[in-house]
């Protein structure tokens, strides 16, 4: 016999499903709600690609910059120690997303004469240098590239006169 009768296992009972009940939606209902659902995904998704595309171009407003600051005496040797002041004056924003950018950077330079900001917005910066048994050192920068050296050369301290 090609059909088989198949008994429910022991203690089962069959049950018979009947379709959903007539109170459910009509299908046309049911398409229609769908297409608004994806809709609002689709509103949604376009939504959140604007936005990423506006905080990436937000995170290109302020370029940063790298600056690695070299002093020497008149001799070219280099000078240790000396505290070093950069400090952003001007240029670009320097708000990112909401969140402040640090703006100014206190250091000193090591045995080869060297000290190294990390990351400063570009625009105009101050340098500011005092080393010991030289005269101090202020000069404005305009720093428009991403990496940039800047060299100084320290004067002794000029001959102090009286009025006396």
């Amino acid at each position: 016999n090609p059909v088989e009768s198949v008994a429910p296992p022991h203690g089962c009972v069959w049950q018979v499903l009947l379709p959903h009940s007539t109170t459910a939606a009509p299908r046309g209902v049911y398409n229609r709600s769908m297409r608004n659902r994806d809709r609002f995904v689709r509103s949604l998704m376009v939504s959140a690609v604007l936005l990423a595309a506006l905080a990436s171009s937000a995170l290109a407003e302020a370029p940063m910059t790298k600056i690695n600051i070299v002093l020497k005496d008149q001799a070219g040797k280099p000078v240790d120690h000396a505290s070093v002041v950069v400090r952003f004056v001007q240029g670009h924003s320097v708000v990112k997303l909401g969140k402040a950018i640090r703006t100014t950077f206190e250091l000193r330079s090591n045995q080869e004469g060297e000290a190294r900001i990390p990351s400063i917005p570009q625009g105009k910066i101050l340098v500011q240098v005092i080393a010991k048994g030289y005269q101090t050192f202020g000069q404005t920068f305009d720093v428009t590239e991403e990496e940039k050296t800047i060299e100084i050369t320290l004067n002794p301290p000029q001959q102090q006169y009286s009025a006396h």
